[in-house]
């Protein structure tokens, strides 16, 4: 079966969203290619493992592919895909050259070509992402290893926003909370909860193929068979009362759960937030002590931060 491919040339900062708008169009898996990713390696604190001479990669901006069935009539679809993302310098992201080709691919190259750019990477101090398709061994004893298969639509686990939240978690996780995870994805900020100590763990995403996925993750790491994975949209009609709840999104889909997260937070409960960029996070803060929120630490890696958040103690 043939294929055909979208690329679209874009800014860092942009790569999440354009993802989710093509594989809304109907992608059937998207690939990404980030100058950043290099960068974050090379300044990595945690050790590096990925051999940076293996491969050629990108010096800047980002490259986002979606991989479409050739049966698949673009012309009912390219015009809603770049109607998106012209928009999405409203929400405050840059979409840099934002320059679309299209080009036929053979399957057995779309299924592989992502995989070269992923390999064990140690993302904070404990924690340790490796490709369900490679073999590692923990270097010691305090390594937990975060075993994980992306799939085609989904993040590897070291883009900033992530990395910044497994590094928040790796914070504020002492053991024996009850973790809502919002906007789930691969699965691995419920996987890092459960090796960090959380008793139980609830993960959400707005997307069925994300729910497998992470379903599917979970396989991957026994330690995290028993979290709850289910869909819903942010956590609307949830009623589980948390320690602490995370959620590494856009910034504007933060701001429409705060007030669900203010309510099941539990006194003197966490909220960590990731997803952000420089130009939103004001608007974010603002919303957030409006509410009651209080800043307890910031994390920054480049133009993206995160966010630890307290719900303070009622005097």
């Amino acid at each position: 079966m043939k294929w055909t491919e979208v690329k679209v040339e874009t800014a860092s900062e942009a790569v999440e969203a354009i993802s989710n708008i093509m594989m809304e169009a109907g992608a059937s898996g998207v690939a990404i290619e980030d100058a950043l990713d290099i960068e974050n390696f090379e300044s990595d604190l945690y050790g590096e493992i990925l051999d940076k001479e293996q491969f050629t990669h990108i010096k800047e901006g980002a490259i986002v592919m979606a991989y479409f069935p050739e049966t698949t009539f673009l012309p009912e679809i390219l015009p809603f895909m770049k109607e998106n993302i012209l928009r999405l310098p409203e929400y405050g992201l840059s979409i840099g050259k934002n320059e679309m080709t299209i080009s036929e691919v053979a399957e057995s190259d779309w299924a592989t070509a992502w995989k070269k750019y992923y390999h064990p990477v140690r993302v904070t101090r404990f924690l340790t992402i490796v490709p369900s398709w490679e073999a590692y061994h923990a270097q010691d004893e305090a390594e937990k290893i975060i075993t994980l298969d992306p799939g085609m639509a989904f993040g590897t686990g070291t883009h900033p926003t992530t990395r910044l939240t497994l590094q928040a978690l790796e914070t504020v996780l002492r053991g024996g909370e009850t973790v809502l995870d919002v906007g789930t994805g691969s699965g691995v900020l419920s996987i890092a909860s459960r090796y960090l100590g959380a008793k139980d763990v609830y993960a959400y995403d707005l997307d069925e193929v994300a729910v497998a996925a992470a379903k599917e993750n979970m396989d991957l790491n026994p330690i995290a068979a028993d979290v709850h994975v289910s869909a819903n949209d942010l956590l609307k009609g949830i009623d589980h009362s948390a320690d602490v709840i995370v959620a590494n999104i856009l910034a504007d889909i933060i701001v429409l759960m705060i007030e669900d997260a203010w309510r099941l937070l539990k006194q003197d409960g966490t909220f960590i937030i990731s997803g952000i960029i420089e130009d939103k996070k004001a608007m974010v803060l603002e919303a957030l002590t409006k509410v009651g929120f209080v800043v307890d630490q910031l994390f920054n890696q480049g133009e993206w931060y995160a966010i630890i958040l307290k719900k303070p103690e009622e005097e």
